[in-house]
């Protein structure tokens, strides 16, 4: 899956001294931490992945500044083309000298933002396939944590890593260990979709965590690359992936789905499926009534027009090969944390309402403080609203992007 990213290589195992720093690296792990001021889960379970470093990286600032977005997953952590067991970006910048990533990171935290960062993808050497074990692979990952402060990790355990029964086992166990180590750490797994949910070998991966007594924030499948005719497919898949989920944890269907996500392409993937603006509307819809922990996609290098709009039939790794406005896929994952993006030309938001409801038959009185899931409905400025997924402190009738439908006057 995702083959326009770099591919890239390496193996070892950590050495004595290594090991010795482990346990210096862990406790300092919370320290690191507390630097930065932690989002609501539901921001790292929306963030679009980001490379930072290839594929023409957008500036972050602008898109959030567009489209309110406030987290990044930002890819991909690998093992060195070189081989050893220590964290790079795409195989070739370490990350114990890095500064052109933390610089990015640094900017989208000044305008009240935080990152994600992924590990694993499709291209290159994966850690759990160069480190020797769990823990070898746990610390190296450790560094990166550590490193840039973080709240939130994914493991994007994929072909051809995923084939490899002992580098599952690593990483696997290595997200435990993590998950163990720092308190809080936002945790998600992605794996590749196929029409059954998921294939053998992510299958594998799922048993190997219940194996494991392993259970993350979610497991997510990647329904593109394997044949799917848009977002009635996708769909159908998450559906199924959520049966799998259900007959490997023994889970009930909606601690199954509280523990399912969604990482889609934007526009046409690598092999010409095409998935434009509706398409996402439609998964974004199923997700939020299903009450799914997470809603990505596949990249926000990728969410601009190119030039022709279609790029000629081709896929980039650049622009979408879809008519778009930019950050037009962005927003749908703006939608799914419970925000409003803001509309472009902005409209004139409403005037406040009454502090009590008008009389007659409105629902309960909206409240700022209160939490609402799809399907709540309340009563505001004269009308009711139902919502139409996750929200807190969104007015109804702020915004067409926003999380109320208007049922009429009350």
């Amino acid at each position: 899956m995702r083959r326009l990213r770099a591919c890239l290589g390496a193996a070892t195992a950590l050495t004595s001294t290594a090991l010795a720093a482990t346990a210096f690296v862990a406790s300092s792990a919370a320290d690191a931490a507390g630097a930065t001021t932690a989002l609501g889960n539901r921001w790292y379970a929306a963030a679009p992945y980001l490379m930072p470093l290839d594929n023409d990286p957008p500036d972050a600032g602008a898109i959030m500044d567009a489209t309110g977005l406030k987290a990044f997953q930002l890819a991909f952590i690998l093992a060195p083309n070189g081989g050893g067991c220590t964290p790079t970006w795409d195989g070739t910048a370490p990350v114990s000298s890095d500064t052109k990533v933390g610089a990015v990171i640094d900017k989208i935290r000044a305008k009240g933002g935080d990152v994600s960062i992924s590990i694993g993808g499709y291209g290159g050497t994966k850690l759990g396939q160069a480190c020797a074990d769990a823990a070898s692979t746990a610390a190296a990952y450790q560094q990166v944590i550590t490193k840039y402060g973080l709240h939130a990790i994914d493991f994007d355990l994929e072909e051809p890593e995923y084939e490899n029964a002992a580098a599952i086992k690593n990483e696997i166990g290595a997200a435990k260990i993590l998950q163990k180590n720092n308190p809080g750490l936002y945790v998600s797994v992605t794996t590749a979709g196929t029409a059954d949910g998921t294939g053998w070998f992510g299958k594998q991966m799922l048993l190997e965590a219940k194996a494991q007594g392993f259970t993350p924030n979610n497991f997510s499948i990647m329904p593109f690359d394997g044949g799917f005719n848009g977002a009635a497919a996708q769909t159908s898949a998450l559906t199924k992936f959520n049966q799998v989920l259900q007959s490997t944890f023994g889970w009930d269907e909606a601690t199954a789905y509280a523990h399912e996500g969604f990482s889609g392409m934007n526009g046409r993937s690598d092999t010409g499926e095409m998935f434009p603006q509706a398409d996402f509307q439609t998964v974004l819809d199923f997700a939020t009534s299903h009450n799914m922990d997470r809603f990505t996609f596949w990249s926000l290098n990728r969410d601009r027009q190119c030039s022709p709009p279609d790029n000629g039939g081709r896929t980039s790794g650049t622009c979408s090969s879809v008519p778009q406005n930019a950050w037009d896929f962005a927003k749908y994952s703006v939608k799914f944390a419970g925000a409003t993006p803001p509309t472009n030309p902005p409209t004139t938001p409403p005037t406040d309402p009454p502090t009590t409801p008008p009389a007659g038959d409105c629902k309960t009185a909206w409240s700022a403080t209160a939490v609402y899931t799809a399907g709540n409905e309340v009563g505001y400025n004269g009308h009711n609203w139902k919502a139409k997924w996750w929200t807190q402190n969104e007015k109804p009738g702020a915004s067409e992007w926003g999380p109320w439908t208007d049922e009429g006057t009350c």
